[in-house]
């Protein structure tokens, strides 16, 4: 007898549950591909593309609307001798600066062999190198920046790109931008010579309804999981959830992944809504772990100093109190702590993230009114993404007592 069998009640095809799946077309947003398809005609068209930027909420089909959009556009152009058309796409998730993208789409443009450091280079030479590499490409060019958000302040890149023809640095390509922004006040934290310059055409998303969740969970459900695999109000159930919190499909899809997950565990044939719930626990619970996991290094000390507090059983704690905890983890790690001020700052992030709890006090005119603090997680949890951190630890007698009470081994 095998060790492993293939599903035959639950996932037809779990795949098509996953992010990087791809649909053949595109639910629930037919305005936006509308006004999108108006700004990418010009390509067809043979002309100088337009500059569009896409905002709204992570998971609300932004990127898969582009990549569905500009797929169908690839395979269009062919038929006109006149139109030679390359997308480049970036995500912008880790790069802080005009700089780092321009160093990566030199990357993105070049062969392996022949890549540069991303740092070291004058600004100009970077640029140069990225012009060089756009006019061996020729034709138009859709440059593709996801997340454009994450750079900030240091917009330049917004600025050189669109004025490189009209400055001689490019003749033989017409670049264009497609930048994706998860920050819908994004245009208005640019520079005003940015601003000037883009003219972009500008498509909103915005966070989908229930009705519209259920109707892309059908979509999907239809050809991921076996007919008889979910009850009824499963996908309703799962649309309702994501709706009332982000309005995000991504939301929508993690649960019904999720909770099928949960059930294919269970040994179970059919997916309820009691699974979805506990699918929603789960997901939430590693939400707030990533969250954890990319905190500040302030915000990582500030919570191994009320979780050092925690472990002693000394929580809720005022900040007078956790302040000095914080103080020694830096400083024992070799970071300058900040003052008391600021860390209260952290403090309330992380209450505000659901990371810690926060309880206002009030003593009236001889106590006044202050905060007190404790972890709205487990003390395992906590332990745990602690522990995989590189550069924050408890002290010993927090680790000591931990293991005393059986936190950790």
């Amino acid at each position: 007898m095998p060790l492993f069998d293939r599903d035959t009640s639950i996932f037809f095809d779990e795949d098509v549950l996953r992010e990087d799946y791809q649909p053949e077309s595109i639910q629930e947003r037919d305005e936006e591909i509308d006004t999108y398809m108006a700004s990418l005609q010009p390509v067809i068209n043979g002309a100088q593309p337009r500059n569009i930027f896409l905002y709204g909420k992570a998971g609300v089909g932004k990127t898969a609307v582009t990549r569905y959009l500009l797929s169908h556009l690839e395979r269009d152009v062919e038929a006109y001798d006149d139109v030679e058309l390359t997308v480049v796409w970036l995500n912008c998730n880790n790069l802080s600066s005009s700089y780092q993208v321009a160093a990566n789409l030199v990357n993105e443009l070049r062969p392996p062999g022949k890549q540069i450091s991303t740092t070291g280079y004058p600004r100009q030479t970077v640029f140069d190198m990225l012009y060089t590499e756009l006019e061996n490409i020729g034709g138009t060019v859709l440059i593709v920046l996801d997340e454009i958000d994450h750079i900030g302040d240091d917009d330049g890149i917004l600025y050189e790109l669109p004025r490189a023809r009209a400055n001689g640095y490019l003749s033989s390509v017409k670049p264009g931008i497609i930048g994706i922004s998860n920050d819908l006040s994004f245009h208005d934290s640019l520079s005003p010579k940015v601003k000037d310059t883009l003219c972009e055409e500008e498509v909103h998303f915005p966070p989908y309804t229930a009705g519209e969740l259920r109707s892309i969970l059908a979509q999907r459900a239809e050809n991921a999981l076996y007919e008889a695999a979910y009850e009824p109000n499963v996908l309703s159930l799962c649309a309702a959830l994501a709706a009332q919190d982000t309005g995000s499909a991504r939301q929508a899809l993690d649960l019904l992944y999720k909770a099928g997950d949960i059930t294919r565990a269970d040994d179970a044939e059919t997916i309820t809504e009691a699974h979805v719930r506990e699918a929603q626990q789960a997901l939430e619970r590693g939400q707030i772990r990533q969250g954890m996991m990319e905190l500040t290094r302030h915000g990582h000390l500030a919570l191994a100093a009320v979780l050092s507090i925690a472990i002693e059983e000394e929580t809720p704690a005022r900040v007078r109190e956790i302040y000095p905890e914080y103080a020694s983890i830096g400083e024992r790690f070799g970071t300058k702590p900040l003052v008391r001020r600021r860390m209260h700052d952290h403090l309330s992030d992380l209450a505000m993230q659901g990371i810690l709890k926060r309880y206002a006090r009030n003593h009236g005119r001889s106590g006044g009114q202050y905060y007190e603090y404790d972890l709205d997680v487990t003390l395992e949890l906590a332990l745990d993404v602690v522990d995989e951190l590189e550069d924050v630890d408890l002290s010993l007698e927090a680790v000591q007592t931990a293991k005393r009470r059986g936190l950790c081994t």
